[in-house]
């Protein structure tokens, strides 16, 4: 699934990123690669979704957005819950 399935308030773990090189090492720079823990904190109309990184918010628009693989994180359902 994509981030842009997930549930807000949920936590994931990215599995892989398919994009272009140069916007693939742009969310490496970011922090936001395979592994990485992030919480999905908003989804807006437009499709951009609001995301938290380490402890920074990004905005990442739908077309970057579809194609960040995640799963939920381990201990966690779909939602976010414990």
């Amino acid at each position: 699934m994509t981030i842009v399935d997930g549930m807000i308030d949920g936590t994931y773990i990215v599995t892989d990123i398919s994009m272009e090189g140069p916007i693939m090492r742009r969310l490496e720079s970011l922090g936001i690669n395979s592994g990485t823990k992030l919480r999905l904190m908003n989804r807006k109309r437009n499709g951009t979704v609001i995301i938290k990184v380490r402890g920074t918010r990004w905005a990442i628009g739908k077309d970057i957005a579809g194609g960040i693989l995640v799963n939920p994180a381990e201990g966690e359902d779909a939602n976010g819950s414990n």
